[in-house]
């Protein structure tokens, strides 16, 4: 039952993605940023960990479980470390994901060249 769960969540949160591409004058660019900071709020406000439980991957992977692990990375660094974990608690919670979006990126610009428009 978690799959279907996990899909139907993962699902909804890109279907909405999608319409508001298709209906809406935003840039994908502000699209992909409202989500992080959705995520951001839904984590700091306790609701996404309820998300997380009962779709796992499905609330996980988009780019709102991203916000959740940096707002999740930031409270306990902040339990943890006072004051600077404002600033530390993101970056170290996310770093496996963002060094490896730096890591792919680096070798897909080592294999594929762009071409001008």
């Amino acid at each position: 039952m978690i799959y279907l769960y996990a899909f139907i969540t993962g699902g909804l949160l890109c279907a909405a993605g999608q319409v508001l591409i298709d209906f809406t004058k935003l840039t994908p660019a502000r699209i992909l940023t409202a989500y992080v900071v959705s995520g951001v709020i839904l984590g700091a406000s306790g609701f996404y960990e309820k998300l997380t439980e009962l779709a796992g991957a499905g609330a996980n992977v988009p780019l709102t479980g991203f916000g959740n692990t940096i707002a999740k990375g930031v409270r306990e660094s902040i339990d943890r470390d006072g004051f600077t974990g404002i600033i530390t608690g993101g970056l170290t919670a996310a770093a496996g994901g963002i060094t490896a979006a730096m890591c792919f990126a680096f070798l897909f610009a080592l294999f594929f060249r762009s071409r001008p428009k």
